[in-house]
């Protein structure tokens, strides 16, 4: 499938996806374990409305004091993972940066009375890298990372997805890169399956639900269903927030699979 023609003039959607474990869609996979997350990445491009200008991805790899943004005109990767095979830090995504985009990112941000500052060093770590390389493989769309504020407060992020709203009618993919359910005891434990499912099924609720009523039920995700057992810290869930709060649309469920006997899913906002 290809991407569609870019037109800055056509708004783009807001993006929640699962980014998976490390550089997984790029090893052997006999079990198949990845195959359908890896097809639903593969399948965004066609799934848009045009060609995007250039994409905003929020990771949950990147914690900063405030919101932070890579200003690099052409930024490094960084190969945040560890204990993979030596071929996996040798994984290539030379995509160009849009300093442009990470500044004016920022005065987005700091207009609405947050803290944000543009990093000209700061590279790609995996949480952007490693889908991307999936869902873009050209690696011909300007990309500029953005973190999450290390205080891990739901409200912020809603508050700094709808200051970034305006990116989306200038052409900008917003993606919000993390995992649904994150857990690292979890992964591949059958006693995670059910709580896992039980916090999904809350997760979709609250996300489908009109943009009021959705922040205030993902202000208040702890107290949700089996939420901090799915969610022992929130840094890869507080993406979601921000793809969230950049929407006055309903949520819909994108993308849902049990993943290591968990369950994980992706969420897309018009």
């Amino acid at each position: 499938m290809t991407t569609p023609s870019t037109d800055t003039s056509v708004r783009q959607p807001s993006l929640f996806i699962p980014h998976g474990g490390g550089p997984c869609f790029f090893m052997p996979d006999p079990a198949g374990t990845w195959t359908g997350m890896a097809a639903y990445l593969r399948g965004l491009a066609a799934s848009l409305p045009a060609r995007p200008a250039a994409i905003l991805v929020v990771s949950g790899h990147w914690e900063t004091r405030g919101f932070a943004f890579t200003g690099s005109t052409t930024p490094p990767l960084i190969y945040d993972y560890g204990g993979f095979p030596p071929y996996t830090y040798d994984l290539r995504y030379d995509v160009p940066g849009a300093p442009d985009l990470a500044a004016r990112a920022a005065e987005l941000i700091q207009g609405a009375g947050m803290a944000a500052a543009v990093d000209p060093q700061r590279g790609l770590d995996h949480g952007v890298f490693v889908p991307l390389k999936v869902a873009f493989p050209d690696a011909d769309i300007p990309v500029v990372e953005m973190s999450v504020d290390r205080d891990l407060d739901p409200a912020l992020h809603i508050a700094a997805g709808r200051a970034l709203a305006p990116l989306r009618d200038a052409g900008v993919l917003i993606v919000a890169s993390g995992m649904s359910f994150h857990n690292m005891r979890g992964y591949g434990d059958p006693r995670f399956t059910a709580p896992s499912q039980q916090f999904d099924t809350w997760l979709t609720a609250a996300v489908s639900q009109p943009a009021d009523e959705r922040a205030v039920a993902l202000n208040g995700w702890a107290d949700a269903p089996s939420a901090r057992l799915s969610h022992p810290r929130a840094e890869h869930l507080l993406p979601l927030m921000v793809a969230a709060g950049a929407s006055n649309a309903p949520g819909t469920h994108d993308y849902n699979e049990l993943v290591m006997q968990t369950a994980i899913s992706g969420y897309r906002f018009a």
